[in-house]
């Protein structure tokens, strides 16, 4: 005799295993059951749409482009509460800072150059900041074997614990790879390493941050794909963004002149989905004297330059009168090339490199809100050529 199982959705709780089972089954299938969306609970970010708790996230540079720096500033701005980069925290939290490399004396030398320029105070993240050296507390996560990586379960259990005890809210692990000992090209072993991270985040409510390195670019923008061995770490993380110090195009069209002193921080999978360079978010590094004599590079908030800084409805007008007056062409490597005028009206030198870089910025504008406008004309030799004329006057 035939009898139809029980309906799977209709029994109460998890389903139990077979009874025939030789042992209880270590993975077992959870029935969704309907939840209202409005009563799950949201994401918990806790700064900049980068860093959250539970989750693991990754910072990916090449060398002395101030991934350390900005990890420090980026953890006094949530240990103060202060939005130090222009970027206000979603709350105040405890964060612990773990530098693989630096001993601490250099760790303390970078707080303080960073709490110097910032202006703040002891009350600012005294308990609510934690800081370790690598040389004096030691991680090794995982290491590696014949068969594989091996999760040094100690350690973990020891990091949860402190960071549990510490109601530690933000762990910024730098570098990365200071973290392990398990083959940096072995997907498995570095997923594993990743995911144990993972693991650490979940069971403590804790937003891990990984400062990584990327491989040598030769002179090549870096991406999240670029970050130094297995590609497994990138599909491990939550969120991932890159630092790339300013190219000479963009020094150029910025009128910067010290372009290794600028970095630009882009988010997302792939530095080519960035923003555009003047949308961008931009970070400036600067020197800062402890008093001691020594000088400490520290991370800074940097704006690209907005070309009609200091310009009035009046300027513009000055820009009209001077273009309706004659006729000039659109293209930049003409004589007769509109920015000359634009330069007239507003005292600027066209032939100047920073100058010229400007008015170029000014003419895209004032063409985008229709202010001037391109309008082909007909040579003498039969060509259309495009000339600049007043749009919509003001």
């Amino acid at each position: 005799m035939n009898i139809a199982p029980p309906n799977f959705y209709d029994l109460p709780g998890e389903p139990e295993p077979p009874r025939n089972a030789a042992r209880p089954l270590r993975i077992v299938a959870r029935p969704f059951r309907w939840i209202e969306p409005k009563d799950i609970p949201r994401r918990q970010w806790l700064y900049a749409r980068h860093y959250i708790r539970e989750y693991v996230s990754m910072t990916v540079a090449p060398g002395g482009v101030g991934k350390s720096s900005l990890s420090i500033v980026e953890a006094l701005t949530m240990a103060s509460g202060k939005p130090l980069l222009g970027i206000e925290p979603c709350e105040r939290c405890r964060v612990w800072l773990w530098n693989g490399e630096d001993p601490q004396d250099e760790i303390d030398r970078r707080v303080m150059a960073a709490a110097i320029h910032y202006g703040l105070t002891r009350e600012d993240f005294e308990g609510w900041l934690f800081t370790n050296s690598g040389r004096e507390t030691e991680i090794v996560l995982a290491t590696q074997t014949r068969t594989g990586a091996v999760v040094a379960v100690p350690v973990v259990e020891d990091i949860t614990a402190t960071l549990l005890a510490n109601k530690i809210d933000v762990a910024l692990i730098d570098p990365f790879v200071s973290s392990h000992q398990v083959a940096e090209n072995d997907n498995p072993a570095i997923d594993r390493v990743a995911k144990t991270w993972g693991k650490i985040a979940g069971e403590t409510k804790c937003a891990v941050e990984l400062v990584h390195h990327s491989r040598k670019a030769n002179g090549a923008e870096t991406s999240i794909d670029d970050s130094r061995g297995a590609s497994s770490l990138s599909g491990a993380i939550r969120s991932g963004r890159t630092l790339n110090v300013m190219t000479e195009g963009e020094a150029d069209q910025s009128g910067v002149e010290d372009r290794r002193s600028h970095v630009r921080m882009d988010s997302g999978a792939k530095s080519n989905l960035s923003k555009p360079p003047e949308k961008a978010s931009w970070l400036k590094l600067i020197s800062v004297n402890l008093g001691n004599g020594d000088e400490v590079g520290v991370v800074t908030a940097w704006k690209w330059p907005d070309p009609l800084e200091g310009l009035c409805v009046d300027d513009l007008r000055d820009v009209q009168k001077a273009v309706a007056a004659g006729e000039w062409r659109d293209s930049i490597q003409a004589k007769d090339w509109v920015g000359i005028a634009v330069g007239q009206a507003l005292r600027l030198d066209a032939s100047d490199k920073r100058d010229k870089v400007r008015i170029n910025a000014m003419l895209k504008i004032w063409k985008k809100s229709g202010a001037l406008v391109v309008i082909k004309r007909t040579s003498p030799k039969g060509k259309d050529q495009p000339f600049v004329e007043v749009g919509n006057a003001v």
